[in-house]
């Protein structure tokens, strides 16, 4: 059964100008293994990436009903890459449903979506 759907688009150049002003806002939104992708990238792809992962996180928080704050935070919230290239989420607490998830940008936007199904009866 599906438990929540989520979707968030965030415009990427206000993501670039957080990293600006911000030199740890990348830190505060993605965890260890992101953090070692998005360091390897360079220049718009880095941005890009960071965005990608900050709409990811926002619609899986929409999704859940819990939002961003005591329950939940963007650390909870890791997206990996499978073999096949194609993104998953690992969440802490939701190791009892199925997550889908769709993430795209644009030159100017960066958006996600997210499915959780429930596993339990």
């Amino acid at each position: 059964m599906i438990t929540g759907i989520g979707l968030d688009i965030v415009e990427i150049e206000r993501i670039r100008g957080l990293e600006n002003r911000q030199p740890r806002f990348s830190e505060r939104i993605l965890g260890k293994d992101e953090l070692l992708i998005y360091e390897q990238l360079t220049g718009v792809r880095k941005t890009e990436f960071l965005a990608g992962r900050f709409a990811c996180k926002e619609a899986f928080a929409k999704a859940t009903g819990l939002g961003i704050g005591e329950s939940l935070s963007f650390q909870d919230i890791q997206i990996i890459k499978e073999n096949s290239g194609k993104p998953a989420v690992i969440a802490s607490g939701f190791r009892d449903a199925r997550i889908f998830v769709s993430i795209t940008h644009t030159k100017e936007y960066a958006a996600a979506q997210i499915i959780i199904e429930s596993l339990s009866s």
